[in-house]
């Protein structure tokens, strides 16, 4: 027998009867030679880690643009969050550690510059609209690999696509890793507001707070606990009708008192605008665009390119990219 199907035949033996076992998997797009040492979702995982696009998370906005200091969330170690706290709700399951892995690190391999303003201007100004989640489906079919494609397995390109909203995934992995989101999001972009004094303690209310506690560690902790003992022995990753609903307090909150503040939001209509002015200078004169997205131009059109070319880029790119294009440069006599 090769590693691989020791690994897989570990599966069948110790993982649940609701785990999505990767010799089941649905396969890939291309059919692939099996790898002798890996599943295929653990080769899915090495292929989103390897890739560009999983690269450049270090420098793309979580929720504060451009942070001054070492210690706040990039959509990176958002990403590194979500990983391991939808891992520990698939092993406390007995689900399938490795799909779920594959589609947390790949889920938000799409997400623009600047985040959400970002993703909420493109879909402004992008015909037939814009969403990460549909994105980073497309950044693994179609973007990486200079242009072929990752090749992921359907378990993993199902879980990606559906971890923010609509259908749910079809598997409990991908399930766990939607609610994972949910649950790293929350909680630590109450640590970054703390951190950036956009928020105190005392503003989260008491209710929530008495439910899911008054730290980030304990608020999490309890989301996770709570997460596996609801779903234990369903078909579905779900939550308890109280914690499930202190939850949805607590993102109310923080949409009202950081998501939407002007103190902590107040460069996003600027970086919106850089965005505006990058997707119009590109649509004009498509022959800027790198060449990795002249094929694009040709088979889909100039916007869809240039939305794929903007979409990639990280915050100081395309800072940068707006500077060289739109900002004087200082005169020196060489």
């Amino acid at each position: 027998m090769t590693l691989r199907e020791i690994a897989q035949e570990q599966e069948s033996r110790n993982l649940s009867p609701q785990a999505c076992l990767s010799q089941n998997s649905r396969g890939r797009v291309r059919p692939e030679e099996e790898c002798q040492v890996r599943t295929c979702f653990q080769r899915d995982t090495d292929r989103i880690v390897y890739c560009k696009a999983f690269r450049r998370l270090k420098h793309k906005t979580q929720v504060f643009l451009q942070p001054e200091g070492d210690h706040y969330r990039t959509r990176m170690t958002h990403t590194l969050e979500v990983s391991r706290i939808a891992r520990t709700i698939a092993r406390a399951l007995a689900l399938n550690e490795d799909l779920t892995e594959a589609v947390a690190l790949g889920h938000d391999l799409g997400h623009t510059p600047f985040g959400h303003a970002g993703e909420r201007l493109l879909n402004e100004i992008m015909p037939g609209g814009f969403a990460h989640y549909r994105q980073s489906l497309r950044v693994v079919d179609r973007l990486e690999k200079n242009g072929e494609g990752l090749n992921l397995t359907w378990e993993v390109r199902n879980g990606i696509l559906c971890h923010t909203k609509g259908q749910p995934a079809a598997t409990l992995e991908g399930q766990a890793v939607r609610l994972a989101d949910h649950i790293a999001y929350i909680n630590h972009d109450i640590e970054d507001a703390l951190r950036g004094r956009v928020i105190y303690p005392m503003d989260i209310p008491l209710e929530i707070s008495n439910i899911l506690g008054f730290s980030l560690s304990q608020r999490v902790n309890t989301l996770v606990l709570d997460a596996i003992q609801a779903s234990r022995g369903r078909d579905a990753i779900c939550q308890s009708e109280e914690v499930g609903q202190a939850m949805l307090a607590l993102k109310d909150f923080m949409f009202a008192s950081v998501y939407t503040n002007p103190v902590a939001k107040g460069e996003e209509g600027k970086a919106q605008e850089l965005l505006r002015r990058l997707f119009e200078y590109y649509r004009k004169d498509p022959d800027r665009l790198p060449p990795d997205f002249q094929e694009i131009r040709i088979q889909e059109g100039v916007d869809r390119a240039v939305c794929d070319y903007i979409a990639g880029m990280t915050d100081p790119f395309a800072i940068e990219q707006f500077s060289q294009l739109f900002i004087p440069m200082s005169w020196a006599v060489k």
